[in-house]
């Protein structure tokens, strides 16, 4: 039988996945939706749908983990319960972690004007590089999440016993250290969408100083998109910094004895980034933006039918 605080963190889980779930959902139903009207999909289209699908997977694999975690604390603890979790949880993350980048390299060379030849050929070739880093990236993710199926890693997850002997610290020690040292190849996604974050900065600034001297007054619609571009990187760029930190955290409680506290506050926080980074892109993107909008008003007009209808 859970406890009071088990039974609130199950809640606020399911509500985060329930939320989570229709916001990514909603992005792959809408380009589903309007592919298979057109016969045709766009570059940004592809980017947004493997974003949104790898973030549903991975809020099914954050909420399982906490889900077993409640109810089967003993197999939670089993070393092969574990590693499949971890697994799933490695390659859902950093699929997520690196179609983000992606989309910020999309935005960087479709939006910026950079002169530099090198660039330029990015630019020109911007489906093909864009796509290919969408596939390596994916097999990156598989590679990692494969490399963590390895049973000798698994020996604890989080410990309720206080008696632990020396080997069960240093095998807790060795797995959280390995687990650090495998997710932090997700900082290069980072790295990427923070040098997209500032080649933006940068085209933005030359394009202003150019506006200033034919004396245009007025935002034109590349300062406008090089503004929304700017926004949803750093948005990104803050989602991530948090969602990391508090991987972290999470991680550490496996040095301590009862750290299933702080797993649980981990999993709380983690689904935030991948539930509330789907809203941010649907009102990013124009077409998700009517898209919503439309769907509001129809909420809303059933809402005041069924007002009419009950006596």
């Amino acid at each position: 039988m859970p406890s009071a605080m088990e039974t609130i963190y199950i809640i606020f889980i399911t509500g985060e996945l329930t939320v989570g779930i229709w916001g990514n959902g909603f992005i792959v139903l809408v380009n589903c939706t309007d592919w298979l009207k057109k016969r045709g999909i766009s570059l940004i289209d592809i980017i947004l749908v493997s974003l949104a699908v790898s973030r549903i997977c991975l809020l099914s694999v954050i909420f399982s983990d906490g889900f077993v975690m409640v109810f089967y604390p003993d197999s939670y603890i089993n070393g092969d319960v574990m590693g499949i979790l971890d697994s799933l949880w490695t390659l859902t993350n950093h699929s997520s972690v690196w179609f983000t980048s992606c989309l910020s390299i999309f935005y960087l060379l479709k939006i910026a004007s950079i002169s530099h030849p090198f660039f330029l050929w990015l630019k020109l070739k911007i489906n093909k590089v864009v796509l290919g880093i969408l596939l390596v990236s994916f097999l990156m993710s598989l590679i990692i999440s494969i490399s963590l199926n390895d049973e000798s890693w698994y020996d604890f997850k989080v410990s309720n016993k206080d008696n632990v002997t020396w080997e069960d610290k240093m095998s807790k020690i060795s797995h959280a250290f390995k687990q650090i040292i495998l997710n932090l190849a997700a900082f290069i996604p980072f790295i990427l969408c923070l040098i997209s974050f500032l080649l933006l900065l940068f085209s933005l600034f030359r394009h202003t100083k150019q506006m200033k001297l034919y004396a245009t007054g007025s935002r034109d619609p590349s300062t406008e998109a090089h503004l929304r571009a700017i926004k949803a990187v750093i948005i990104f760029l803050v989602l991530f910094i948090m969602y990391y930190a508090v991987f972290l955290v999470v991680t550490a409680s496996f040095l301590i004895p009862h750290g299933k506290l702080a797993v649980m506050f981990g999993g709380l926080i983690t689904l935030i980034f991948p539930t509330s980074h789907s809203f941010i892109l649907i009102m990013g993107n124009s077409k998700l933006r009517e898209a919503f909008l439309k769907l509001l008003r129809i909420v809303k007009c059933f809402h005041k039918r069924r007002r009419h209808l009950v006596p």
